[in-house]
């Protein structure tokens, strides 16, 4: 009886315990806002000595074979207040296809009639048409793609390193980007050599390519004295 008694009153005491407060839910973090490096507004050129573009494509299933072109420019038009205006524009000659340590022929292969067909489509070409802001120093950059005589949309994903309006033994503005995409090149006519469904016997159609770039832009409003 004295157990159904000190029961019942611990029962009735955790009925009147006043109910602890849920603490308040954060708020949704605020969407982050582009940062605004101190760069001037204008035309920026690619600085040639400080940039690669490099691609790969699944070998077999064993590897991920690695290559680049070395002969490349583009334009750039930036704005840091309006980033989403921006606008790229870009060239790559495919006879600049670098491979490490091709066999001998490889190279005559890679841009003949069966991939890159050089010959006939010397000129590579990416031409941005929207500039999405994602993050304080990320964008999405849609682009008109062409290749193998083929113009198509491909998405890169840019990520802005940093910038700066001018230097003593730079007097120039120089903002750099760092950039990643993918495509497959059987939607640019170029399927040879694609894996049948299933397997890894041959090269992926899927490609990615990754870029780095500096670019050069307009000069310092009041040059560092000499």
């Amino acid at each position: 009886m004295k157990t159904l008694l000190a029961a019942t009153a611990l029962l009735a005491l955790v009925a009147c315990s006043p109910k602890p407060v849920e603490p308040a839910s954060a708020p949704p973090p605020a969407a982050a806002k582009p940062a605004i490096p101190d760069v001037p507004a204008g035309a920026y050129t690619l600085d040639k000595s400080h940039a690669s573009l490099v691609f790969t494509l699944n070998h077999l299933g064993f590897s991920h074979y690695t290559a680049a072109f070395s002969a490349f420019d583009a334009r750039l038009t930036f704005d840091p207040a309006r980033p989403e205006a921006s606008t790229l524009e870009a060239t790559i000659d495919p006879r600049s296809l670098t491979l490490p340590s091709p066999p001998a022929g490889f190279k005559d292969e890679l841009t003949g009639p069966q991939w890159l067909d050089a010959g006939q489509f010397p000129a590579i070409t990416f031409k941005s048409t929207k500039v999405e802001v994602t993050g304080a120093n990320t964008a999405m950059v849609t682009g008109d793609f062409s290749l193998h005589g083929v113009t198509r949309p491909v998405v890169l994903d840019v990520t802005f390193n940093g910038g700066y309006a001018g230097h003593p033994m730079d007097p120039h503005a120089r903002i750099g980007f760092s950039a990643k995409g993918s495509f497959n090149r059987s939607d640019f006519g170029i399927a040879y050599g694609v894996p049948a469904p299933g397997t890894t016997m041959g090269v992926s159609d899927a490609v990615t390519v990754a870029i780095e770039t500096e670019f050069s832009g307009p000069p310092l409003a009041t040059k560092p004295a000499a």
